[in-house]
């Protein structure tokens, strides 16, 4: 256990969750890793130096209780929660099966809550706590090939949403990243050949992003705080 403020990132890959943890880990933080295997959190997680990856299935309550009973034995009460796990399931209403749409519920949605649930009550125990959550422009509007994707955005937005109001008075702010165009990835960049290398979305850039929102002085909280590339169209 440690005497670090404890930082938990649910849902880290080579992208943005990455770099969430990298950022948090350097302002003194002791991270949680969380993904669904350790194949790419347990290797950052050692160059990261106070910091462990954990298997977890969000969409699993026995999972997800596990796991946070196992941070707080080993790293302490969790502080923070960065919950960028998000399932991209892409296709038009015609395409999706209720599969897909259940399964993009249980990610961006039902993960967020059991998450939460169980890290309220150390957040309360301490007087202070945050939750931030990288959410998705699709939360606002559906698009055609977003017919699974863009409802369980825009859960998870109204969820985020009534647990500000909830939370705030409590000590604990909730803060929701609206993320607008495509995060830089190897995989993005292969993907979309030709676009321009400055009309992709920074991983460093939404962790800094992520970073000032959790520690935003409690006098002039944000909740809802859009990323997007300068280019982006909108």
């Amino acid at each position: 256990m440690t005497a670090k403020k404890v930082c938990v990132v649910v849902g880290v890959g080579p992208g943005n969750g990455a770099a969430l943890a990298r950022r948090f880990a350097s302002e003194g933080y002791a991270v949680a890793l969380l993904a669904r295997t350790t194949s790419t959190s347990e290797a950052l997680a050692a160059a990261l130096g106070d910091a462990r990856a954990y298997a977890c299935d969000v969409t699993d309550a026995a999972s997800v209780a596990r796991t946070f009973d196992a941070i707080t034995l080993d790293l302490g009460p969790v502080h923070t929660i960065v919950y960028n796990a998000g399932s991209g399931t892409w296709g038009t209403v015609e395409d999706i099966t209720p599969d897909m749409l259940e399964g993009a519920f249980r990610v961006n949605t039902l993960g967020l809550l059991l998450c939460t649930q169980r890290a309220i009550p150390a957040m309360k125990a301490q007087g202070s706590g945050s939750i931030v959550v990288v959410g998705s422009t699709a939360s606002r509007r559906g698009v055609a090939r977003t017919a699974a994707f863009a409802p369980a955005k825009a859960a998870q937005r109204s969820l985020a949403e009534s647990m500000a109001r909830h939370l705030w008075a409590q000590g604990i702010h909730v803060a929701l990243i609206i993320v607008d165009g495509v995060v830089d990835s190897p995989r993005a960049r292969a993907g979309m050949v030709g676009k321009p290398a400055d009309s992709f979305l920074s991983p460093d850039a939404v962790a800094d992003t992520a970073f000032h929102l959790a520690t935003q002085h409690a006098s002039a909280w944000s909740f809802e705080v859009e990323a997007r590339p300068f280019n982006e169209p909108w």
